[in-house]
C-alpha cells in the first residue's frame, strides 16, 4: 500500500484520545515501508462534534510541527477541509 505513494494521511478521531495515542505506530509503520519523500499530513477528524473533543488542537498541532508533518482538522460529516487536505497533500 505504500510503494508509490507520494503523500499519506494519518487520521484520528479528535472526540477518542486512544486514536491519537496510536499515531506514533503508524508514523513508523509509514516511514518503514514509504520512500523517504512522501509527504505526510497528519488529521483531527470529526471536528462536527467539537463538544466531545478529547485531544486539543494545539496538542495535535505542536506533534504534527514537531514531526515535520502538515496539519489540519476536517468533519467528515459536513466536508469541512476535506477537499483541503487533500489539495494540501498533493502540492
Amino acid at each position: 500500500y505504500y510503494r508509490g505513494a507520494v503523500g499519506a494521511l494519518v487520521v484520528f478521531d479528535i472526540t477518542k484520545h486512544q486514536t491519537y495515542d496510536v499515531v506514533d505506530r503508524w508514523l513508523k509503520e509509514l516511514y518503514d515501508h514509504a520512500e523517504a519523500s512522501i509527504v505526510v499530513m497528519l488529521v483531527g477528524n470529526k471536528t462536527d462534534l467539537a463538544q466531545a473533543r478529547e485531544v486539543p488542537m494545539e496538542e495535535a498541532k505542536m506533534f504534527a510541527d514537531n514531526n515535520g508533518l502538515l496539519f489540519v482538522e476536517t468533519s467528515a460529516l459536513d466536508s469541512t477541509n476535506v477537499e483541503q487536505a487533500f489539495e494540501t497533500i498533493l502540492k
